[in-house]
């Protein structure tokens, strides 16, 4: 028996054959097009794009309809990628002006696209350079004839099958899960990829990074892939797939039981009621807000809004956007974070700066606060959404208390400019804070006292904490939730807000981790903002669980003066909560 490992991505434990996905990347070809064929170069460009269109369409009309709503969104954005015009026009351009065959001039385009989001410190972001690449693949295996590709087709029936592959597009996960699939593995991948939350969408059993598993394994190999723990068996023996069908069938009992839970509010059970928020990033998210009932929108990401266009949004576009959110949830809160975009990742893409370091930079709140135009457009936009229900600003990437008071002084302008103009808004509106940055949470005591709310942002925090990149293969497994240095600064944090009389929420990936869950309720953490797909998990762990004795368990944690004996201590935590409840 072999055992690879790699991320767990989507929790579950799949049984099957192996289905190993031969799917090479595309070699772009290079070469001049005579002029007088330019226009028909153009044409089957556009034939191309149009087709990939077409197969995005028909993936996306073959949804099951039990399926969770957020999944249509999946391919939506694959779509919305699709209609850019760096991918869909401004390859015609270079068709014309240089002559270039139309693999090479799409090419050229999607590099230059996905350098943008190359040099992104926010990890979800630049993640989203991987959508790019999977959109003009799909493109580009229409632009080639059939015995160019080097990928065989997939069969209309993989029941019971385990995809093994070296990356997943949304719309092949989609696919695939058509095709009756049990489980996948890749060689590539994130845990915050659209791949990564659609498996856990679709309850599909998933492991990412699994470097080397297309080689190391054959079509019909017997496979068990334990999605939690990130562990894949190859060629088990009996007993070993005895215990796994056993472990399966309890985390199906479970699965069952977490829909139950739906209506259900998150009060544990000595009565302390917690918060839990959804992360989102545009107004269609939120038929996944609403179905899973979450308490509120606790991180509302407006990038998007800025990115790949010629120029920002005015303020009456990004009204209506953040207008359209807080409507649509009254009486619950909806946290706005304002830009976090920065000189490395200009509007403009077709002028990129280069920066030595833009983890370093100037980005975020630095960014706005030094181009005041572009931010009071969008201060005025959120300030006006105010109007329409309970929303929140926050400030990301705080890093000196003056940054505050100049947020602060910006709002009070605007809302002394549009009191004088007869427009509405809440005159209360709540101003927070993202701890993101280790100097904030060591001064987190400090930033408490002029703000109405904190917000931990764990992804950077942990990457600036441990000086280390999490996309980054040769060092991602450094990134480690659990080091003492992260945990205490978590707690500094936490206790600010606790002795300032103002709620502290976490909105980074490890709010919805269940392998957290307990111990961050022992640390006081009382709001948990996720991506929605997690949140029914979370409440179950909530709800089991005692946080008067939580918190006794995680004074000793934090004693703890090794990251070995640190991790057994949560080990036995989650362990001995889960003996009487099972896992999932």
């Amino acid at each position: 028996m072999l055992a690879l490992h790699g991320k767990g991505v989507s929790s579950g434990i799949a049984i099957g054959r192996a289905y190993v996905l031969k799917r090479e990347r595309v070699k772009v070809p290079e070469y001049v097009v005579p002029t007088h064929d330019i226009d028909q170069e153009i044409q089957r460009f556009l034939a191309a794009i149009e087709g990939a269109r077409k197969e995005l369409s028909e993936i996306r009309d073959h949804i099951p309809a039990e399926a969770p709503v957020e999944v249509a969104s999946f391919i939506d954005t694959h779509l919305l990628i699709l209609s850019d015009t760096m991918v869909s026009e401004a390859p015609i351009r270079d068709i014309r002006e240089h002559q270039w065959n139309a693999e090479f001039a799409l090419k050229t385009q999607s590099d230059r696209l996905i350098a943008v989001f190359e040099r992104m410190e926010d990890t979800y972001l630049r993640n989203k350079k991987i959508d790019v690449a999977q959109v003009v693949e799909r493109v580009l295996r229409n632009l080639l004839n059939p015995d160019e590709r080097e990928d065989d087709p997939v069969p209309a029936d993989l029941l019971g099958r385990i995809v093994v592959a070296n990356d997943l597009a949304p719309a092949d996960t989609v696919a695939l899960k058509s095709k009756g699939i049990a489980a996948f593995v890749t060689n590539l991948g994130g845990p915050i990829s659209h791949t990564a939350i659609l498996s856990r969408s679709l309850g599909i059993p998933a492991i990412v990074a699994v470097h080397g598993a297309t080689r190391y394994i054959d079509n019909d190999d017997q496979l068990i892939v334990d999605g939690k723990r990130g562990i894949l068996l190859v060629g088990p023996d009996a007993v070993v797939v005895a215990e796994y069908e056993r472990r399966a069938q309890k985390i199906e009992r479970l699965q069952r039981e977490l829909e139950t839970l739906r209506t259900s509010e998150a009060v544990s059970r000595n009565g302390v009621r917690i918060q839990l928020l959804a992360n989102i990033e545009l107004p269609e998210d939120l038929n996944a807000v609403q179905q899973v009932l979450a308490s509120g929108i606790g991180l509302y990401r407006t990038e998007f809004l800025f990115m790949n266009r010629q120029g920002p949004p005015d303020e009456e576009e990004q009204f209506e956007a953040y207008a359209k959110v807080v409507r649509a949830l009254p009486g619950r809160p909806v946290t706005i974070r304002t830009l976090d975009l920065g000189a490395d990742k200009r509007v403009d893409i077709e002028t990129p700066v280069t920066t030595i370091n833009p983890a370093l930079g100037l980005r975020a709140v630095r960014l706005c606060l030094q181009e005041v135009g572009l931010f009071k457009l969008q201060l005025r936009a959120i300030i006006r959404a105010s109007a329409f229900g309970h929303v929140r600003l926050m400030i990301p990437m705080l890093s000196n208390v003056d940054e505050i008071f100049r947020v602060v002084d910006l709002v009070r302008e605007i809302q002394s400019q549009l009191r004088k103009e007869g427009i509405a808004f809440d005159s209360q509106m709540p101003i927070g804070g993202m701890i993101e940055v280790p100097a904030a949470a060591v001064a987190a005591d400090l930033f408490a006292a002029h703000l109405d709310f904190l917000s931990i942002g764990t992804n950077d925090l942990i990457q600036y904490t441990l000086a280390i990149d999490r996309v980054d293969d040769a060092v991602n497994y450094l990134y480690d939730p659990l080091h003492p240095s992260v945990l205490r600064l978590i707690a500094m944090t936490i206790e600010a807000g606790r002795k300032q009389g103002i709620p502290v929420a976490m909105c980074g990936e490890m709010a919805g981790d269940a392998r957290y869950t307990r111990l961050l309720l022992g640390l006081g953490l009382r709001e948990f903002s996720m991506h929605p797909a997690a949140m029914l998990e979370i409440k179950k762990i909530v709800r089991e669980s005692n946080v008067s004795d939580l918190e006794v368990r995680a004074t000793e944690i934090m004693r703890s003066r090794d990251s070995r004996s640190l991790q057994r201590l949560v080990e036995a935590m989650n362990g001995e909560a889960d003996s009487g409840n099972g896992e999932i």
